[in-house]
């Protein structure tokens, strides 16, 4: 497989989404050609890309469906799964040309177990889950797997944004708050990013190929 970009290439790449670099496109409108030019920058840089890891994400406002901002609401959609669909369908006839590839694609826990009050977040990545399985199936014939990866709470800088939304309103501190997520998950504790990268390190491995199109959880027992 090829080597991972160094920072200084994917910086001269627009920083493509093999390290979640997408999250920074504000093109939205302009998405799929931004990215189908990335992506061809990129396959003349290191001669075609075998993985890709969609790792953007927002979480958006916490307000019920009648009071959403239609523009938040296309916002939220357009990064957690329209940028994901431009990055996948970019690399996909790449891959399938070279009978092998690696897709996976972050979705949350929330894409299961719906949770009030975030509607666009919970619609766009129970709709990543789909697209994921979508693509398994048509990437199955070409040594091309497509897995998503689900994680419940962890404690990233979108989780203390969050935090620091509910210490406002609710008038307590930002460890308060983020000690109140640790203590709903049955382990007590917040899962970390490097849990989830040897997660998804494993899964763009060669020695698995018959896994694809599911949906692995990392919830600490939690159903979100």
């Amino acid at each position: 497989m090829n080597e991972l970009l160094t920072a200084a290439q994917m910086a001269k790449a627009d920083a493509f989404a093999i390290s979640g670099g997408i999250a920074g496109m504000t093109l939205m409108e302009a998405a799929g050609k931004a990215v189908a030019d990335a992506a061809a920058h990129v396959e003349e840089m290191i001669g075609g890309i075998d993985i890709l890891v969609a790792n953007a994400g927002i979480s958006g406002s916490t307000k019920p469906t009648v009071d959403y901002d239609v523009n938040e609401w296309h916002q939220v959609v357009n990064i957690n799964l329209n940028g994901v669909f431009h990055c996948c369908r970019a690399v996909l006839p790449g891959m399938i040309s070279r009978n092998y590839g690696r897709i996976v694609n972050v979705a949350s826990t929330a894409a299961r177990t719906a949770v009030a009050d975030h509607p666009a977040y919970c619609a766009s990545k129970a709709g990543l889950v789909g697209l994921t399985k979508a693509l398994a199936l048509e990437g199955a014939p070409h040594g091309v797997t497509c897995l998503s990866v689900s994680p419940t709470w962890v404690e990233t800088d979108m989780l203390r944004a969050t935090a620091a939304k509910l210490a406002t309103a609710n008038g307590t501190t930002l460890a308060e708050e983020v000690a109140r997520f640790a203590a709903e998950n049955p382990q007590g504790r917040l899962a970390q990013p490097a849990e989830i990268a040897h997660l998804i390190a494993m899964l763009c491995g060669e020695e698995m190929p018959a896994l694809t199109m599911e949906d692995i959880q990392v919830n600490a027992g939690a159903h979100w």
